[in-house]
């Protein structure tokens, strides 16, 4: 996966696609005086405020080091990317399952439903620009990977949240018309509570994926093995260089890579020549990896480069 990451035009074209959503529903419940779409327009606001804590988080991510946090706060990102997650399971799939659970108890019927059917194709279009943009983005990056490939390996949270989170509210929409046509056909709403259930599973499922990927990046995960591979060979080839241990590395932030590796030298070589041969490989890495932004060596005899775990 490529150091791309999403653009901020596609978590404002998201951002603008919610509001409109969120617009149309409040709409339709003042015409119609439904409370369920009332709630709904609530959860599009809901929305809108994930991806202002992704823009925030993008925006937080970016402050430089200080005494503090040496190391920067890309990781920043990470962590609103989880809070975005825990906010779709428990106010996005838990209020739905609620709502529908609710509604199958205690079955209303529906109220001016052609309104209804307006309000989700309106909201339909709308998630599909915002999923389309997200998609074009999110394929810039994913190169020769699979789509699933593409969301593991992923560093920037907000790829993958925009496109998965917009991909399920189209899946819900469409759940949430199906389930009203056969209100409509058989006179029994309980279809309508059951849609709603199916809307919060697909939230939920969805959820969980996301704060799974975000947590994993928040606790710290390495690089793409390819790039480790080849800053292995970088250093193996160096003249003065017997042997190349551990190369450790983390994501600080999307672009942001930590690197450490252990190193054994010639013998034969001075201090002076050693200090030469790090700084050279500290510039190569730099113009090789660009996202390689701190690059460590650790001297190590041939003897502990055998024993180092892996």
């Amino acid at each position: 996966m490529s150091a791309h990451t999403t653009s901020a035009r596609t978590l404002v074209i998201a951002l603008v696609a919610n509001l409109g959503i969120a617009a149309s529903k409040f709409v339709a419940a003042a015409i119609t005086g439904s409370s369920a779409m009332l709630t709904e327009g609530v959860h599009s606001v809901v929305d809108s405020t994930n991806q202002l804590l992704l823009m925030w988080g993008r925006h937080a991510a970016k402050r430089p080091p200080d005494k503090l946090h040496p190391f920067g706060y890309g990781r920043e990102l990470y962590f609103w990317s989880f809070v975005v997650a825990v906010l779709v399971f428990a106010l996005g799939a838990g209020v739905s399952v609620y709502e529908g659970i609710v509604h199958i108890m205690h079955p209303e019927p529906a109220v001016s439903p052609v309104i209804a059917y307006v309000v989700l194709l309106v909201a339909f279009l709308l998630e599909g620009w915002s999923t389309l943009e997200a998609f074009r983005d999110f394929n810039k990056a994913r190169g020769n990977l699979s789509w699933f490939q593409a969301v593991r390996q992923s560093k920037d949270p907000p790829a993958f949240i925009v496109l998965l989170e917009n991909g399920a509210a189209m899946a819900g929409i469409v759940a949430a018309a199906v389930g009203l046509l056969l209100s409509q056909q058989t006179g029994d709403p309980f279809y309508d509570g059951a849609a709603s259930v199916v809307i919060g599973i697909i939230l939920g499922c969805t959820a969980m994926l996301l704060a799974y990927e975000s947590k994993a990046l928040l606790i710290g995960e390495a690089a793409d093995p390819e790039l480790v591979a080849a800053l292995h060979d970088m250093v193996a080839q160096k003249k003065g260089i017997t042997a190349v241990g551990q190369v450790l590395t983390v994501h600080s932030a999307p672009d942001q890579i930590t690197a450490m590796l252990s190193v054994d030298f010639d013998d034969d070589i001075t201090a002076r020549d050693v200090e030469a041969l790090v700084w050279g490989i500290e510039v190569e890495a730099a113009k090789r990896f660009p996202m390689v932004r701190r690059l460590y060596i650790r001297p190590r005899s041939p003897v502990d480069l055998e024993v180092t775990p892996s």
